[in-house]
């Protein structure tokens, strides 16, 4: 747990969020092991706990973690040779005046070329995502097993096979060359944002200890703006996270959720929106539209209410067709659906939710709560109340769980 306000506590908090995923790059491109890179930096992050708790934060907090995430790695590899490894307290006086170590210093690239790692085109999909939280982000097994709806141990079976098979089947650490770049892109975009998606449920929760999980993940699509300026779902994709970003300070109101349509539109941050604005501009001019420049589109209708006070319901059902299109999903079908009860569309709404796949939405909260309220429209009050009760017992946020359970009691869906 952190300890708020402590400059070690908060040093090394920031050392975590900086340097973890350009640490792990720098010993896979090293070594091309990534479980290995993975343990040494923890390792490193474990004894940086008690070294600069006892003896003060270094000068070079990175000349000292790479130095102990390197000494950390070689100890592994000796032990699994039997040989003597080194002791934790020995790196507690490196600094960066390890020359030897200071030469071929981690760098931002080394974090991107991590990034076409998770997402390499052998790896599961799937897989994509999660590997990408625990790799670049250090997010736990256990904390994304539940993120994605599976059992720890499975999450983590998941996580370690994918690794050996990244180190039995050679995928090295490299960018990828030009010429394969536009075919391997759209996979390091779609895991990023599932990781910001992500990030809601691992940080949002009340006193949690990750609070720059949403960030790192901004700051990736970042990254990739800047690796590939040219790719206008790249763009698309920071536009749409900017966009995101701008309105979250208005979620939560005195503790309690506050849906999108409620907010207080003064809260929302008119610099990201702008932003956002920009991005979305500088992508539709090279005139290939996309998933995420739709789903920027859709989201900059929403923020566009902090100048117009208004919502243009109409437009945002035009883009959800557009994206309905392109790239159909079930997230897409259920905000198509919400937008059409606000046109006055009833019947078609509740005719796409009812086409969606039972599988597919029998535990996917947000669906039970656009049902709820598509019944409701529909004056079909005994089938909203159901869908809301299926909804609240899906919920796992309790803030949101204490808003949709009053709306309930009210009668409101």
């Amino acid at each position: 747990m952190i300890h708020r306000h402590d400059p070690v506590d908060e040093a090394l908090a920031e050392a975590h969020r900086e340097l973890f995923g350009r640490l792990v790059g720098w010993l896979f491109r090293r070594d091309g092991d990534l479980q290995a890179a993975e343990d040494a930096v923890a390792t490193a992050f474990a004894h940086a706990v008690t070294a600069w708790r006892a003896g003060g934060v270094p000068g070079s907090a990175e000349a000292w973690l790479r130095v102990a995430a390197r000494n950390a790695a070689v100890s592994a590899a000796r032990r699994r040779t039997r040989e003597v490894s080194v002791a934790p307290e020995e790196m507690t006086g490196m600094t960066a005046s390890d020359d030897a170590v200071a030469e071929g210093a981690p760098t931002p690239d080394d974090v991107l070329s991590l990034l076409f790692v998770c997402a390499h085109p052998a790896i599961d999909e799937r897989l994509h995502a999660p590997l990408m939280l625990q790799a670049v982000l250090a997010v736990d097994a256990a904390r994304i097993a539940a993120v994605f709806l599976v059992p720890p141990a499975t999450m983590g079976q998941r996580l370690s096979r994918v690794k050996i098979k990244i180190r039995d089947a050679g995928i090295r650490y490299r960018m990828p060359p030009a010429e394969e770049l536009p075919g391997r892109v759209g996979a390091v975009l779609r895991a990023i944002y599932a990781a910001y998606g992500s990030s809601d449920a691992l940080i949002d929760d009340p006193g949690g200890d990750r609070p720059a999980l949403r960030d790192e993940a901004l700051r990736l699509a970042e990254m990739m703006v800047a690796l590939v300026p040219e790719d206008p779902e790249a763009r698309g994709l920071l536009a749409l996270l900017l966009h995101t970003e701008s309105r979250r300070p208005a979620r939560f109101g005195e503790g309690g959720f506050v849906p999108l349509a409620s907010q207080d539109t003064r809260v929302w941050s008119a610099t990201l929106r702008r932003r956002g604005d920009a991005e979305l501009r500088r992508a539709a001019a090279f005139g290939a539209l996309g998933r995420f420049q739709l789903e920027a589109a859709i989201s900059a209708v929403h923020s566009a209410r902090a100048e117009t006070g208004v919502t243009d319901w109409q437009a945002v059902v035009t883009l959800y067709r557009g994206l309905l299109q392109i790239a159909p999903s079930v997230g897409a079908t259920i905000g198509a659906a919400a937008a059409l009860v606000e046109v006055g569309d009833v019947d078609e709404a509740a005719r796409m939710l009812a086409d969606l796949p039972p599988s597919a939405v029998a535990a996917h909260q947000p669906y039970w709560v656009c049902l709820a309220r598509v019944e409701a429209a529909r004056g079909r009050h005994v089938e909203a109340d159901a869908a809301m009760r299926r909804a609240i017992g899906l919920t796992t946020d309790p803030r949101v769980r204490a808003y949709l359970v009053g709306r309930s009691a009210q009668g409101l869906h």
